[in-house]
């Protein structure tokens, strides 16, 4: 079937690969026929001969001479404290923005020279709806990812005549253990659930593999004439 092999030949990398939307991503793009650097803290369980495995804080600058020549880079690692401006302190804030945004700058710088020496590459951040739409008691991680979404937009406006694109993906609420934290974190768990599944028009959370169909797509030669766009996968959040 030609399109299970859409990556075929091609490296890619995947920051926060290990769990969640990240893992979809690596599963997929293993699927898909790529070689596929997994970079994470925690223990990658996937097992594959064409996958390997990093464990790497992402907010600490990487050395490119240690990384396979990608053709293709996945920003998906981040983290959220889920607290309101007030009660938000230094230490959040920066941990936040070292984890979401400044990791996806140092894995783009990184990556970057190999793209340009190749004239081509694809550079991914999986940034948030929340990054346009904003929430309530999360100010850093929407901040953090309206920073992405910049950088992304800048990227791409940069090295577009030097084969390399950039593009951001804006999930809603996924199901995945960075959502699962968030609800633990309120009051009542269940209700903030309800209440957040319904400001989805669809009446349902996305699904990780639904999230890596995306970004195989933003990936792959099929998107080669999309570069700076900020593509929804949300169910619905953002036309409301």
């Amino acid at each position: 079937m030609a399109d299970a092999v859409r990556l075929q030949g091609k490296q890619a990398i995947v920051t926060g690969g290990a769990s969640g939307i990240g893992a979809a991503i690596v599963e997929r793009f293993l699927a898909e026929g790529a070689e596929v650097l997994a970079v994470d803290l925690n223990p990658v369980l996937m097992k594959s001969s064409r996958l390997k495995a990093l464990k790497c804080d992402v907010a600490k600058a990487v050395a490119a001479e240690n990384l396979p020549d990608a053709d293709i880079l996945v920003c998906a690692a981040g983290i959220s404290v889920g607290k309101a401006l007030a009660e938000t302190s230094d230490e959040d804030w920066d941990r936040v923005f070292a984890v979401n945004a400044k990791g996806t700058f140092l894995w783009f710088k990184a990556v970057l020279p190999s793209m340009l020496s190749k004239k081509k590459g694809s550079l991914i951040a999986i940034a948030s709806q929340l990054a346009v739409a904003g929430p309530r008691n999360n100010c850093s991680y929407a901040a953090s990812k309206g920073a992405v979404l910049s950088l992304v937009k800048s990227v791409a406006l940069d090295y577009a005549g030097q084969g390399v694109r950039a593009n951001a993906l804006l999930p809603g609420a996924t199901e995945t253990p960075l959502l699962e934290r968030a609800f633990a974190r309120r009051d009542d768990p269940l209700a903030a659930r309800e209440t957040l599944r319904a400001r989805h028009p669809l009446g349902r959370f996305g699904r990780p593999e639904e999230i890596a169909a995306a970004a195989l797509f933003l990936a792959s030669d099929e998107a080669s004439f999309i570069t700076g766009a900020a593509l929804p996968v949300d169910g619905g959040f953002l036309a409301g």
